[in-house]
Parts: C-alpha cells; structure tokens; sequence
C-alpha cells in the first residue's frame, strides 16, 4: 500500500505517473466558496482577501487536494481597459467592448501587472493562500487562455467571426495576449502559485480545424511559458469539446479538463493512458439536482472510467446554490460517500 501522501504530493504522483494514496479531488469553487463564508460573489471577485478566505475554508472543511485563485474572466480585461458593472451575485458586466475594429488592436498592450487592481488582487490572494496551505497543498492560479481572452477584449460573436474573416488580426491580438498570459503567470508563481490554470471556454464553440490553425499554437506558446516560469498547467475548456480532446492533449499542459459533455471513458481511450484527466459529471444535472447518493454513483464512474492519471471534480464550477451533503459526497472527509473507491488506488 502506498504510504499517505500531502495534497500537493498526491496531485504530482498522479500527474507523474507514480503511485498514490487515493483520487485527488479538485471542485471549482467561486460563487458557492463566497456564500460560504457569508459574502457575496462580488466580495469575492473583487476582493482579495474575501477570496483567500472563502477558499482556505471549502479547501480545509471538504478536504481538497488543491487551493484555487479562480474567480470570475475579466481581471485581465480590466487591466486592458474595460470597464465593467458588477453586480451582487453575477458575473460582471462589460460596459462596452475594446476592440471595435482592426484599427483597435494596438489597445492589446503591455500590461502592468502589479499596477492594475484586478490584476493584482489575484496575486495578493496567492500569497495569502500560499503562506496558509502552500507547503502542503497544490496553489492554483488563473489566466484566461488566447481565445477567451481576445472574446472578453472583442466581444464573442465579433471573435468568432475574426477566426474566419480576420484571423490574422485574432494572430496579432492573441500574441500579445500570449506575453501578458505568460507575465501574469509567472507572477502568481512567484507568489507562490505550483500550477496554473488556462481557462479558453471560447474554444469549445469551434471545430478542430480552427482550434488546431490558430488557437492551439497560442495555448501551446502559453502553456510553455509558464512551464519555463516553474509553474505547472491545467487546461480547461469548458463546453463540448469532444472534437478537440485529442489537440487539447496535445497543449503541452499537465492534466486537461473534460467538461461532462465528454464521454470520459472515450475521452479516455483517445487520449491514451499518460495524459491527466480531470473531471466530469454534471454540476447541474447531478450535483446541483440530484441527492447524495446520485452524486456518489457518477463519481464513481468518473473513477471506473478516468484511468490511473485522474483527478475528480465536477465537470466545472459548483454551482451556487448546491446543498453542502451533495459536495460532502464525493470529496474525502465527513459525509464522503466514495472513500473506498478514491483510495482504491492504494490496493
């Protein structure tokens, strides 16, 4: 049996291809950490020390394997200029797109890390986290991937449309994006963030043609980047990305995320037994709507079918309103109803 492992060392084991204790278990948390701790979302997103606190605490009370920055798309958009409304339990909004047309682009500057609030903010709430669990636990930070990036800077539909009229102007866009994911990045690890995570959700709304000509360059550019800062990578693009499994494998990153639109054990099977899955079942469907017990029974299907290389989480973000017994289920601690099966590993 293999010896007890710390969060952090568990998460490396699996990632590495060595032996370990049991599955690591990593939800994405953001609205729910927040009203966990009796704040908004709001508070979270647009306070540091609100979002260190709500993490350490669903980090320590669940028993997770990994502390995480996440919190809402637009840090780096707000460094770049736009502004944006927020509202006391939403996502906030854009008060108007940077990018109008091509003549724009030179808007997608340099950034000043450490200058911009937002921006710094992220790196604040890892130095917390860090100074509280970071010898023991994996420390997450964010950026937003090229394409997501360029939709948050260029407004969606516009960003689509670019891929196929315009795609040299998303090039140019998603290059200095690019450098500024990487500087980011490296900031968090140097605020004691291990690994960081790329969220490119736009991605999910192109077929592989496109993804694998123009987006997966930049993601493989900016996954090497934060490899060459130290820091190790997550890829997750949320949605349908069942015809882009295999690139998505292909990034260069340290564990992919399936969201539960993929079937995890095809997923599985077309990416081969060495690359790190994290994922799958549905926040909504399952977790959110469902008891207990239908929680316990599709996370262990995820654990049947994810391989030895696999981490366990929802498909993404739990949702706001999930009773705390659903959560409790499928995460090592009090409550947990599929402890056997995360340690069966160990056997």
């Amino acid at each position: 049996m293999t010896p007890s492992l710390t969060p952090k060392e568990r998460i490396y084991a699996i990632v590495n291809g060595r032996p370990y204790d049991r599955t690591a278990v990593t939800p994405i948390f953001m609205a729910w950490a927040a009203h966990f701790i009796g704040r908004t979302y709001r508070d979270y997103y647009l306070d540091g020390d609100v979002l260190a606190q709500a993490q350490l605490a669903v980090t320590k009370i669940f028993h997770l394997d990994q502390v995480s920055a996440i919190s809402d798309p637009w840090r780096e958009a707000s460094a770049y200029g736009m502004e944006f409304e927020y509202p006391e339990d939403g996502v906030g909004r854009p008060r108007d797109i940077l990018v109008k047309s091509a003549g724009d682009i030179k808007r997608i500057g340099l950034l000043d890390i450490n200058g911009s609030q937002r921006t710094r903010q992220r790196i604040e709430s890892l130095q917390i986290m860090a100074s509280d669990l970071g010898e023991t636990h994996s420390v997450l930070g964010w950026v937003e991937g090229p394409l997501a990036e360029y939709a948050d800077l260029r407004g969606l539909e516009n960003a689509l449309i670019d891929l196929i009229e315009n795609p040299e102007m998303f090039f140019t866009a998603g290059e200095m994006i690019v450098q500024n994911g990487i500087k980011f990045a490296a900031a968090q690890v140097k605020a004691g963030a291990d690994m960081i995570g790329i969220g490119d959700a736009a991605a999910s709304l192109i077929g592989p043609g496109l993804y694998r000509k123009l987006v997966l360059p930049l993601e493989q550019k900016l996954i090497a980047g934060i490899h060459e800062a130290g820091g190790a990578v997550k890829l997750h693009i949320c949605g349908n990305t069942n015809s882009l499994v295999e690139d998505m494998a292909r990034s260069g990153a340290d564990i992919i995320d399936l969201d539960w639109m993929v079937p995890l054990a095809e997923g599985r099977e077309r990416v081969g037994p060495r690359v790190t899955l994290c994922g799958n079942f549905d926040p909504l469907a399952v977790l959110l709507r469902g008891g207990p017990e239908d929680v316990a029974r599709a996370a262990e299907r995820c654990l049947r079918e994810g391989g030895e290389r696999f981490i366990l989480m929802p498909g993404c973000e739990v949702p706001p309103a999930t009773p705390p017994e659903n959560i409790r289920a499928f995460c090592p601690g009090d409550g947990c109803l599929i402890a056997e099966a995360l340690a069966e590993r160990n056997k």
